[in-house]
């Protein structure tokens, strides 16, 4: 049945596609236009799990020292004068696109030093 209806609307011209939405909508009570107004919303629904995070140091807490050894342990080749920077400059970008594992471990080992961090 679905596949005559198809094949009348493909015969149909542009002004008769006009009449014929227009007679759908007064006999059902519905709007096209809500239902294109809807779609992109459902469209972004559908993206893709978030695949890389912004890590950002929010506050150092009350142990400075163990959080500057935490971020060495966690950022290659970060020096200690520049470990020392982030730290006291909260809120401070650790990593600005980490993948989800790299960023839950700079969290875990940064946290346990007793920083708060920001995954986002």
């Amino acid at each position: 049945m679905s596949s005559k209806i198809i094949e009348q609307i493909s015969t149909m011209t542009v002004k008769e596609l006009s009449e014929l939405v227009k007679g759908i909508e007064e006999t059902f009570g519905v709007s096209a236009a809500a239902a294109v107004a809807a779609a992109p919303a459902g469209a972004e629904g559908a993206a893709e799990a978030k695949t890389e995070f912004k890590v950002t140091l929010e506050d150092m807490g009350s142990e400075k020292i163990k959080v500057i050894k935490a971020l060495r342990q966690v950022i290659p080749g970060l020096g200690l004068t520049d470990a020392k920077k982030l730290v006291e400059g909260t809120p401070s970008v650790l990593n600005e696109s980490a993948s989800k594992e790299d960023a839950d471990k700079m969290k875990e080992v940064v946290e346990a030093a007793g920083a708060k961090v920001k995954l986002s």
